[in-house]
């Protein structure tokens, strides 16, 4: 498997209540809260984003609960 150059997240400025987050030759925006509260631009992130699993399933058994409840026949 070839090796990919990972790019780096970089704050490039903030907007109100989001930081604009420069990867690569793209730019995104994020909420500001869910930063650490010392970041500031040009600072590098490091995400480590996980699934949580029981949340999830929760999120999922309730919308199909609705959609039981939805298209129950009366």
């Amino acid at each position: 498997m070839p090796n990919k150059k990972c790019e780096l997240c970089i704050i490039d400025r903030f907007e109100g209540e989001c930081a604009v987050i420069e990867y690569g030759d793209k730019t995104f925006n994020f909420p500001k809260e869910l930063l650490p509260k010392e970041a500031k631009e040009g600072d590098v992130l490091k995400f480590d984003i996980r699934i949580d699993k029981e949340k999830t399933e929760k999120r999922r058994k309730a919308i199909e609960d609705l959609a039981i409840d939805l298209f129950a026949e009366e």
